[in-house]
């Protein structure tokens, strides 16, 4: 199969030479040349243009996205739209919010084009180890996308699936990232309770590897949690500060709407947010207020 791939970014290169790999042909855009080099040298073909490379496919098209979520999926369909034919197909391959990807997929049937939205999981290891890929659309679609999902996932009966009609896969993303959210949350006070146990002097790359097998939490996060903690228990190098991708607020803004509590999700929102806080207003008026019902001590600020 011959498609092409908007946006070669880490994750979109790499999916490039998975395809590649398995034998697919791949004709790839980036705003960046030095990005198509790269996918060029291992062996696809470049495009200078979106009309270069819409040019470049055969009839009905397959055209991957794997741009930012938001105003530049807009922007890139703006731009790429007008240049498809009935029956093409669009995959957006991002984190779009899935509500988006309604309207979207609604402007795009009204043009007879396809819109596929496939919320992907894997991150830079997907490469070697495969992409989970759930994703929504019509079933025309799908079927000529079978292939290409088949090559992208693990093992081609493993790790990807039609969730549902468009819109369908990045809802099952957006709660996919949701309950990544509070795995990770636990993980790290876990293992914060760990390392605060002065006492036992504790190897946490040991714990971590200890659990990797047969424990009830075993998972993939641990297993990198068990990477990072040999680089570095201390973790002195990194700052305390958590960035969110938008997933999370979006699936507890769902769980609202849907009124399905997500106490867990919330509160590992609401920690990464608190993370953000470098003057702790909060954390100083609690002080405050302990010492004005209680006369309890106030720690002064140093320097």
């Amino acid at each position: 199969m011959r498609l092409g791939m908007i946006g070669l970014g880490k994750m979109g290169g790499n999916m490039v030479k998975r395809l590649l790999a398995g034998s697919h042909e791949v004709v790839g855009f980036d705003p960046s040349a030095e990005a198509v080099q790269e996918v060029v040298d291992a062996g696809a073909e470049g495009a200078g243009s979106l009309a270069e490379l819409v040019d470049k496919l055969p009839a009905p098209r397959v055209v991957w996205m794997m741009v930012p979520a938001g105003d530049v999926v807009d922007k890139v369909l703006g731009d790429l739209t007008p240049l498809l034919a009935a029956d093409d197909v669009v995959v957006d391959g991002g984190n779009s919010f899935y509500k988006h990807s309604l309207e979207r997929g609604e402007r795009l049937s009204a043009q007879g084009l396809h819109y596929v939205d496939c919320g992907t999981s894997g991150g830079v290891w997907g490469l070697e180890g495969g992409y989970s890929l759930m994703v929504g659309g019509d079933d025309d679609a799908l079927a000529r996308l079978r292939p290409v999902l088949e090559c992208l996932a693990p093992a081609a009966d493993k790790g990807w699936g039609h969730v549902g009609p468009t819109g369908a896969g990045h809802f099952v993303k957006m709660v996919h990232n949701g309950i990544e959210y509070g795995l990770m949350q636990a993980y790290a006070e876990g293992f914060a309770l760990l390392q605060r146990k002065e006492q036992f002097d504790l190897d946490l790359a040991q714990v971590a590897e200890i659990w990797r097998y047969g424990s009830v939490v075993r998972s993939w996060l641990l297993e990198l949690l068990e990477g990072v903690l040999k680089e570095d228990q201390d973790l002195e190098e990194i700052a305390p500060w958590v960035a969110d991708s938008g997933e999370g607020r979006w699936t507890l803004f769902e769980s609202i709407e849907l009124e399905s509590p997500a106490p867990v999700i919330a509160l590992s929102l609401i920690q990464r947010l608190r993370s953000r806080d470098q003057e702790s207003y909060p954390d100083r008026l609690l002080a405050a207020l302990r010492n004005a019902f209680g006369g309890h001590a106030v720690k002064k600020e140093e320097g």
